[in-house]
């Protein structure tokens, strides 16, 4: 009896934490370009915090105040472009913010010191750098528009939902077993399928991208957005946990809930870039 509570109580703070979360990042990215910024720098800080908190269980000993500063940096940068506050020029002053990080590691005196730089760049690299290409996507006209990505996330929510649904019904084989047990080629397709549909849905009522281009971004999230979780889920079974954190209760933490989000960026941002 006790168990059927603990497993009811666990899906009632999943749905109200899920509810909750989904309203405040829905209402984050319609209200204003400046809610969006305020809350993914939130967002960028927190995950690359929980990213280094995830490498020190481990032993490695990253330099997680220089790598979330940076992380913040060349969010906050990116955004003050996109307005035209900043010239794009100074980006180059990243470059060498980059590799002080291997001036700074002599004076720390810890153990393993490159191994310490990598995990400090790959913290910026996995969080920081995806969470500002996404802002790219809101400026893709010139000015601030919230279509895109909201979109996105519209997707990535169908994707997730697609997959779960057929998966649960149908599911049997295995799609990487040695990683993710519980996924399969049924969850795959289910998820693909539902999120296609969603992106021909949006292109009716989102008009700033066109039908091909919701159809290539739902593709991209199919594909990048799975390989996005699995990659995750290397990451924990390397450093031996099974959430990357507890911020969100009944959800994991930053990276659990956007890592099907961080490798599809890059790949989305690409596409619509180039077409």
């Amino acid at each position: 009896m006790s168990t059927k509570l603990s497993a009811l109580s666990n899906l009632q703070q999943r749905l109200i934490v899920g509810v909750l979360g989904a309203a405040l990042f829905i209402g984050g990215i319609i209200f204003s370009e400046w809610t969006f910024f305020i809350l993914f720098l939130g967002l960028t800080v927190l995950g690359t915090l929980e990213f280094y908190r995830l490498a020190g269980t481990a032993g490695i000993k990253a330099n997680k105040v220089y790598g979330t500063l940076l992380a913040a940096g060349i969010f906050i940068a990116v955004f003050l472009i996109d307005k035209a506050y900043m010239p794009v020029e100074l980006l180059y002053l990243f470059l060498p913010a980059l590799f002080l990080i291997f001036v700074l590691e002599l004076y720390r005196k810890e153990p393993q010191p490159f191994t310490n730089i990598a995990f400090t760049l790959l913290g910026v690299l996995y969080i920081a750098v995806p969470f500002s290409l996404l802002q790219l996507l809101g400026y893709l006209q010139g000015e601030y528009r919230w279509q895109p990505i909201l979109g996105l996330l519209l997707l990535i929510w169908s994707s997730d939902t697609g997959a779960y649904i057929a998966g649960k019904n149908f599911g049997k084989n295995k799609l990487f077993e040695r990683i993710s047990p519980g996924k399969t080629w049924e969850g795959w397709v289910g998820g693909t399928i539902l999120t296609i549909i969603v992106g021909w849905v949006l292109s009716m009522f989102f008009l700033d991208l066109a039908l091909y281009q919701w159809i290539g971004v739902a593709i991209i999230v199919s594909v990048f957005g799975v390989l996005g979780d699995l990659v995750e889920s290397l990451l924990k079974r390397s450093l031996g946990v099974k959430d990357s954190g507890t911020l969100l209760p009944g959800h994991g933490g930053i990276l659990d809930r956007f890592d099907s989000l961080v490798l599809a960026v890059p790949f989305i941002v690409a596409f619509l870039k180039t077409f």
